[in-house]
């Protein structure tokens, strides 16, 4: 909005043609994001805590966590979503079908974890919405949203799956690129909404994969560094690099808050939206296989191996809170899982060159 008025004045102020350089103002996005949550995040824990806008703490969870985290206000999500849907608002290309996309993401998995924190609120306890009332719910937002971005979407390629290492290794999936695309989506957000649970775990994860596509979205959209890392080029992806950056600045914000010992959780209106909206990002960049980089498999393995067998593989998923439950301090897991979140950010950004 504002990057589209400034662009008005710029036959008649030259410096303001700086505006048009997507690193520029994704600096700019960044930064405002950033600005934001930090003013506003302890103006909003103080009346979340007034309102006994609380976390319930899950009764089979790690014991020290109903003595540490009984009373922290939740819901933080709302925080990360004003920061970085007013900057993306302020300086990103509002007509790109990949910015809509990406805003309409955010927002209705957002307003679907809103909706999950103020169950668990409402009646104290940490169930919430119903896990199949919130994968139906996921499933028609997610439709609704790619359909509208498949019809509206003019890149002849779309419906191709890249596969990373490979400089030739592409299927088009046709058709069936529409249940991968909402895959996709619904994936990530769930991945992001697992991962959460421990002070900054979710929140630094997010900042470096939001790192990496805004690297990968600008080169993605650069018709020159496209051609050298040998990716395929797709016009208009590059603003995606604005979205990323107000993803970074608002976590990075929110972690002031949100580092060791926690004054605010996220809540599933943050970690269902960010998840969301990186696999989004993941679908427009052509890079969903690189997305897929991600530590959900332990639910996975931990739900299948307790019904053929009866027994649990970890004493309790997600998987953080099994080597809690295995006596590693809370600073520990943190700590270790964002070393591994730093190596698949690197693997992941290694996959652009070796091909």
């Amino acid at each position: 909005m504002l990057y589209q008025f400034l662009l008005n004045f710029v036959d008649t102020f030259s410096f303001l043609n700086v505006f048009k350089y997507l690193t520029f103002r994704t600096g700019l996005s960044f930064f405002t994001s950033l600005v934001i949550v930090l003013f506003i995040g302890g103006p909003f824990i103080q009346f979340f805590s007034k309102q006994k806008i609380l976390n319930p703490i899950r009764d089979d969870g790690p014991e020290d966590h109903i003595v540490k985290k009984i009373g922290t206000p939740t819901m933080g999500g709302l925080i990360i979503l004003i920061g970085l849907l007013v900057s993306v608002i302020f300086w990103a290309d509002l007509s790109n079908i990949n910015i809509l996309f990406c805003i309409y993401i955010s927002i209705t998995f957002g307003a679907l974890g809103a909706y999950d924190d103020f169950k668990k609120i409402k009646f104290s306890n940490s169930s919430g919405i119903s896990s199949k009332f919130k994968i139906i719910s996921q499933i028609i937002l997610a439709i609704i949203g790619v359909s509208f971005f498949v019809y509206l979407n003019d890149y002849q390629d779309l419906n191709n799956l890249y596969f990373p290492f490979f400089k030739n290794l592409i299927i088009n999936l046709g058709w069936f690129f529409i249940p991968f695309a909402i895959f996709v989506i619904i994936g990530s957000s769930n991945a992001v909404n697992l991962t959460d649970g421990l002070d900054g775990l979710a929140t630094v994860p997010v900042i470096l994969v939001a790192a990496c596509f805004a690297f990968i979205s600008y080169v993605t959209g650069n018709i020159v560094f496209s051609n050298y890392l040998q990716i395929p080029y797709i016009e208009g992806t590059g603003e995606v690099s604005i979205f990323c950056g107000a993803i970074i600045g608002s976590c990075l914000g929110f972690l002031w808050f949100n580092a060791p010992p926690a004054k605010i959780f996220m809540g599933d209106t943050g970690s269902l939206s960010l998840g969301g909206s990186l696999g989004a990002v993941g679908i427009i960049t052509k890079h969903e296989i690189v997305l897929a980089i991600t530590g959900g498999l332990s639910v996975m393995v931990q739900v299948i191996s307790f019904k053929l067998t009866g027994k649990r593989i970890f004493r309790m998923a997600p998987i953080h809170h099994h080597f809690e439950k295995k006596g590693w301090p809370e600073s520990t897991v943190v700590i270790r899982f964002w070393i591994i979140s730093i190596i698949l950010a690197m693997i992941g950004l290694a996959t652009l060159k070796l091909r």
